[in-house]
């Protein structure tokens, strides 16, 4: 089963609640998508760390109810 783009960012926004997030359906699937994450937790961090952190906020849905997930992350200016 999908999962509906809200319920991605409500996941990332529950963890790193200061995020500001943008997901893009990339095939109007619904399995696959594209999240834009930007958030001070991730000042100081690599990119793995970053990544990481929102792949945790998803609690293990990837590879299940989420099939793919191209993620950018990025501190804010």
């Amino acid at each position: 089963m999908a999962m509906a783009a809200s319920e991605i960012e409500a996941l990332i926004k529950a963890a790193l609640p200061d995020a500001a997030v943008t997901i893009t359906d990339l095939r109007g699937d619904g399995d696959h998508y594209a999240a834009h994450v930007v958030s001070a937790a991730f000042a100081g961090k690599p990119r793995i760390a970053q990544h990481k952190l929102v792949y945790a906020a998803l609690g293990g849905r990837m590879g299940g109810e989420l099939h793919a997930l191209q993620l950018t992350t990025a501190v804010p200016n």
